[in-house]
């Protein structure tokens, strides 16, 4: 009974098999099994045939993103093979950089007998849940020596300057003699300058333009901003002390115009920018510019580290403490801010927090009134709660809490108490302050002089008709 019970799912999974080759035209010996790597130990993934797949153009060969099945012994991942019927050499494995726009892999290889599948895998070094391992079948024509290549096109799916990628081709001839290439790693980097680098710790600033003082001046104001970042995101029970000690590199460009140049599709408002799963921050700051520079540095630091304290596959991080918390670390709010929050209350015009938990509007003094909140809200709860109760807050997104339920649970109050709170505790109007801050005693004076001038001016009043009258009458 038990041999009929394991028979079933193996019946279905031929059938299954069958079927994904009748409808879509993949092979099922071409299927392919991806793993992840969990506590260093290799598991595959057992999910169904694939189902999302595209084309690149001619000569490009096809890309697959998902996974088959649960049989897949991944025989690729082994180390070199002869067996009978000949040997297979890899001649050459080069990467052409094209940035910002591709990575072309090339591969040269010979066998005694025909070559019939030729496979390029790679691993991006980023923050995943797990370790994902992508696959890509170049174009050929089956012969006993092949030359080919894939093109990995960033308007698909982009890298940022500086992040990094593994890869090893794998090679099977007809004799179903297979190979695996030595892996080769390679960076995106930005070959258009000359870079220059300044580490210090966990830091490593990239610039071109500009002398050793303008990269000190801002890796001094990121060690600055770091620091401060330590004793708000270190967690001993959540274990996210890594958000600090994992390496950040920082890539300083003269301008915005050179940073854009360096983008997939940018907005064109953009100045900088941190890819916060890659340990990456990309920002265009002129030598003449520093005192901005510095700040907006730190913004994107700030970042960079509360998205790697909380990172999940839960929950996103409100905006409005993402944001908050970005712009209480690179320093006081400036003046343009405090009046457009400051003109927002007075009329009764402020955005709520539950708005605020999504993207912020596109209308530019929406956008502004919104960072100039997310601002207030951060200081209200740091100034009256203390970083204690912050860190159990990430904590607590980290773990998957929703808004109002990690709130509740820290401070005791959901996002609507905390915006009354908030908007209670701004300072009213210059007006308002002096008309509800005056002593009882000093009212009742300025009443009882305003009553004696009252009674005086009546008396000269009298007193001047009384005299008008006279002269008349004289």
């Amino acid at each position: 009974m038990r041999r009929v019970f394991w028979l079933i799912p193996l019946f279905l999974l031929l059938l299954i098999s069958s079927s994904v080759s009748a409808d879509s035209g993949i092979r099922p010996e071409d299927s392919f099994c991806r793993s992840v790597e969990l506590d260093g130990a290799k598991v595959p993934l057992f999910t169904s045939f694939v189902v999302s797949a595209y084309q690149d153009s001619p000569g490009e060969g096809t890309e697959v993103h998902s996974l088959v099945s649960p049989f897949c012994l991944e025989p690729w991942l082994g180390t070199g093979i002869e067996q009978s019927g000949g040997t297979i050499s890899v001649l050459d494995s080069s990467v052409e950089l094209q940035f910002p726009g591709a990575l072309v892999f090339n591969l040269e290889v010979e066998s005694d007998v025909d070559i019939v599948d030729v496979r390029i895998h790679y691993q991006v070094d980023r923050m995943n849940y797990a370790q994902v391992t992508g696959e890509a079948w170049p174009d050929f024509a089956p012969a006993t020596r092949v030359e080919t290549s894939w093109l990995w096109d960033m308007r698909k799916g982009s890298l940022p300057v500086g992040a990094t990628v593994t890869y090893w081709w794998t090679v099977k001839d007809a004799t179903g003699n297979m190979v695996k290439a030595s892996p080769g790693t390679v960076c995106f980097t930005d070959p258009r300058y000359r870079w220059r680098s300044l580490t210090e710790g966990e830091l490593t600033l990239f610039w071109y333009e500009g002398d050793d003082s303008f990269a000190r001046e801002l890796m001094d104001a990121c060690q600055q901003g770091f620091a401060r970042l330590r004793s708000l995101c270190y967690c001993k029970a959540g274990g996210s002390a890594g958000a600090i000690s994992e390496p950040i590199q920082i890539y300083v460009y003269a301008s915005a115009r050179d940073l854009r140049e360096a983008m997939i599709f940018p907005q064109e408002w953009t100045g900088g920018v941190a890819f916060t799963e890659f340990g990456i921050i990309a920002i265009g700051i002129s030598p003449g510019n520093a005192g901005w520079g510095k700040e907006a540095l730190v913004h994107e630091l700030t970042h960079l580290v509360v998205h790697r304290t909380t990172f999940s596959p839960y929950t996103n991080l409100p905006i409005w403490l993402d944001e908050g918390l970005a712009m209480y670390n690179q320093g006081e709010l400036a003046s343009s801010f405090q009046a457009c929050l400051e003109q927002a209350a007075s009329e009764g015009k402020l955005i709520s927090v539950q708005s605020l938990c999504s993207s912020f509007s596109a209308d530019p003094e929406r956008a502004y009134l919104s960072y100039a909140e997310s601002y207030g809200l951060v200081q209200y709860l740091l100034d009256n709660y203390g970083q204690d109760r912050m860190r159990r807050l990430l904590g607590l997104f980290k773990a998957g809490r929703t808004c109002d339920g990690a709130l509740i649970e820290v401070y005791g109050f959901g996002g609507d108490e905390l915006d009354a709170r908030w908007q209670k505790s701004l300072a009213l109007p210059v007006n308002q302050v002096e008309s509800v801050w005056l002593h009882p005693a000093v009212i009742a004076v300025l009443s009882a002089l305003a009553v004696s001038l009252a009674l005086a001016g009546a008396l000269a009043l009298e007193d001047w008709d009384w005299r008008r009258k006279g002269n008349r009458v004289g």
